[in-house]
C-alpha cells in the first residue's frame, strides 16, 4: 500500500477512502467471509468505524471532506487489513448479528451464522414463539446466538454453554452490554456435559464443523480464528454426532434442534441416511443450517438402540 503521505493529498471523501481501500484489499488478494463478501464492503465497514458512523447514514455524508486527523485514522484501519489480514471484526472489536452489536475478539469466531435470520423470525414457522420458554444455546461463543435468542423471546430464559474460557470472557462481556444478566445464563461445559438437567423448546447450535482436509486449506483470515471453534475432526462431524446423540434428551416433545453444519453436510447426510433433515433456507447468503423436531431425533435414537440391543 503507498505511504499516509503520499495518498492523503489526492483522497478526500469517505467514498475516495473505500474505492481506495477496496482496489487495495483486491491487490493483496485478501479474503473475505466474516459478515462481509466483498472488498468494497469490507473497505466501507473499516472506513465507517474509523469516522464512528453507521451504515445508516445519508448516502452524501460519504462525499463529505475529511480532516488530516480522519484521513489518517480511516488510512491506519485499512493498512492494518492489508498487513495483518485480520477480519475486520478483530481490527475494530465489533460485529453485528441478528441487528445487535456485539464484542469480539480473538478469542471467539466472528458472528456470521445465518442463524441470525432464523432468530429475526422468531423460528417461524418452525415453532410458536409464544410457547417459549427455554432456550439453549451450544458451543456459544461470543454469546451473540444466546443474547440474539434473549432479545427475541423476552420471557424466555436462555442458557448458553462453551468449553472455552476464553470464548465465556467474551461472552460474559457481550451479556453485560447487553444487561441480560439476568435472562442468560453462561455455562462451561463440553457440550451437554456437566449441564444441569432441563427441557428447552429450542436447542441452537454453531459448532465446530470444519473437516481435515477444509483446515489445511484455510485462508489467513479464518486462521486469526480459535483453532477451537473451527476445527472437528476428519469429517467435520466429531462435535454435531454428540449433539444429535444427546439433545433428544433435553427438548420438550414439541421442540426444535437447529444445527449449522456448513460444508460437512455431505458427511452428514452420508453418516444419517435415515434422518430426515430439513434444510434450511436464507435470504441473505446461502448456509447449510438443519432442523430436525424432537419426534424427528428419534429417528437418530432408534437405530443407534436397535444395534445395541444386537450386540
Amino acid at each position: 500500500m503507498e505511504a499516509f503521505e503520499e495518498i492523503s493529498p489526492k483522497l478526500h471523501t469517505p467514498a475516495d477512502f473505500v474505492r481506495w481501500g477496496a482496489s487495495a484489499f483486491n491487490r493483496a488478494k485478501l479474503h473475505f467471509g466474516h459478515g462481509t463478501s466483498n472488498a468494497v464492503d469490507e473497505a466501507l465497514n473499516l472506513t465507517l468505524h474509523a469516522l464512528c458512523l453507521d451504515h445508516d447514514i445519508p448516502p452524501w455524508l460519504l462525499d463529505s471532506r475529511l480532516t488530516d486527523s480522519e484521513k489518517r485514522a480511516v488510512y491506519d484501519l485499512l493498512r492494518r487489513r492489508v498487513d495483518e489480514r485480520k477480519p475486520h471484526a478483530y481490527i475494530t472489536n465489533h460485529a453485528r448479528f441478528a441487528g445487535l452489536d456485539f464484542h469480539v475478539d480473538e478469542r471467539v469466531l466472528v458472528p456470521r451464522s445465518p442463524i441470525a435470520e432464523l432468530i429475526e423470525r422468531n423460528f417461524d414457522p418452525w415453532i410458536e414463539a409464544e410457547r417459549v420458554h427455554r432456550v439453549l444455546d451450544v458451543c456459544t461463543g461470543s454469546g451473540c446466538i444466546a443474547i440474539a435468542c434473549a432479545h427475541a423471546f423476552p420471557h424466555a430464559a436462555v442458557d448458553a454453554t462453551d468449553i472455552s474460557d476464553d470464548a465465556l470472557a467474551v461472552a460474559h462481556l457481550n451479556v453485560q452490554r447487553h444487561c441480560m444478566q439476568e435472562r442468560v445464563h453462561l455455562r462451561k461445559a463440553d457440550m451437554f456435559d456437566d449441564l444441569p438437567f432441563a427441557h428447552y423448546d429450542i436447542i441452537v447450535s454453531n459448532p465446530p464443523y470444519v473437516d481435515a482436509d477444509d483446515m489445511a486449506t484455510l485462508p489467513d483470515e479464518h486462521r486469526q480464528e480459535p483453532r477451537l471453534g473451527l476445527a472437528a475432526g476428519e469429517d467435520g462431524l466429531d462435535l454435531v454426532r454428540r449433539i444429535l446423540t444427546d439433545a433428544a434428551t433435553y427438548l420438550m416433545p414439541d421442540g426444535i434442534l437447529v444445527v449449522e453444519v456448513g460444508n460437512s453436510r455431505w458427511a452428514l447426510e452420508h453418516a444419517y441416511p435415515h434422518v430426515p433433515f430439513t434444510w434450511l433456507d436464507f435470504q441473505r447468503g446461502h448456509a447449510e443450517v438443519f432442523l430436525l423436531t424432537a419426534e424427528q431425533l428419534m429417528a437418530v435414537q432408534e437405530p443407534r438402540k436397535r444395534v445395541q440391543h444386537v450386540r
